[in-house]
């Protein structure tokens, strides 16, 4: 879905399913507020006083929901760290993956953020801020196939689960077109399908994989593409410089003082 760091993580068809406030946990919360430099809002953003982001949630680590509904994540922490330096509170609009770079094209949030790989065709239609995230894609697996079901080849006639509009899906049909290549609109369908042997393997993002693996304990990453990275990145209008401008600058001080290394550290050890 593909989405710099050390881990072994159309316009017509937009489709909004719901809009909550939130933020992160307390922690996250306390952390940004007492780390950042509060900035003059050099932005519009589409609600006042709020930053809205567009996200495929959930989509663990990078976006979801704590027990009492606040939004945490790799992602989401990045983007309450932001809403936090402009003094703006965080508001997320969850929609499909397929096209949701066009999302705030549309008007209907100021950024994405999910996982997003930067590639040249998303850039045609959207302005991305610099690469936040270094990604690979991997191979999902029942623990049972892991000696099995870890090569390209070995996909042979086999069913691949992939989400539609990822990288993963287009990586898979470039380099496994003798598996059988089942597209679901969302990750928790995958895992399902992976989990009932509907499909035998689940193609996509390392981090997220991997993530899945340890919290269920029934599946395994049998191989990670480590050949060519994929950078994350968040995506706004291509109108909009000063929110990409803003983003960058927030990145670029999260780097260097402790926030981006503290919210690493949360949900990747």
């Amino acid at each position: 879905m593909a989405r710099t760091t050390r881990l072994l993580a159309s316009l017509a068809a937009l489709s909004f399913i719901v809009a909550s406030c939130g933020g992160s946990d307390s922690a996250s919360d306390t952390t940004a507020a007492a780390s950042t430099t509060a900035q003059e809002l050099t932005f519009t953003p589409v609600a006042e006083g709020k930053l809205t982001v567009c996200s495929d949630a959930p989509y663990e680590p990078f976006e979801f929901q704590n027990e009492d509904k606040t939004w945490t994540g790799f992602d989401m922490d990045i983007m309450t760290s932001i809403a936090q330096r402009y003094g703006l509170a965080l508001e997320v609009t969850v929609q499909p993956f397929d096209g949701i770079w066009l999302a705030p094209k549309a008007g209907t949030c100021d950024v994405v953020a999910s996982s997003l790989t930067i590639t040249e065709e998303r850039a045609a239609n959207a302005a991305f801020s610099e690469g936040y995230f270094d990604s690979f894609q991997s191979l999902l697996v029942r623990t049972a196939d892991k000696d099995t079901l870890n090569t390209l080849a070995s996909l042979s006639g086999k069913t691949v689960a992939v989400q539609t509009g990822t990288t993963g899906e287009e990586y898979a049909k470039a380099n496994a077109p003798d598996a059988k290549i089942q597209s679901f609109d969302d990750a928790a369908a995958m895992f399902l399908a992976l989990e009932s042997k509907q499909v035998d393997a689940v193609l996509q993002d390392f981090p997220i994989n991997a993530f899945r693996a340890t919290k269920m304990g029934t599946s395994v990453v049998s191989i990670k593409f480590d050949t060519e990275s994929e950078k994350y990145g968040f995506a706004t209008s291509q109108e909009n410089t000063e929110l990409v401008k803003a983003i960058n600058e927030s990145l670029a001080e999260f780097r260097t003082n402790g926030v981006y290394d503290g919210i690493y550290k949360k949900y990747f050890g």
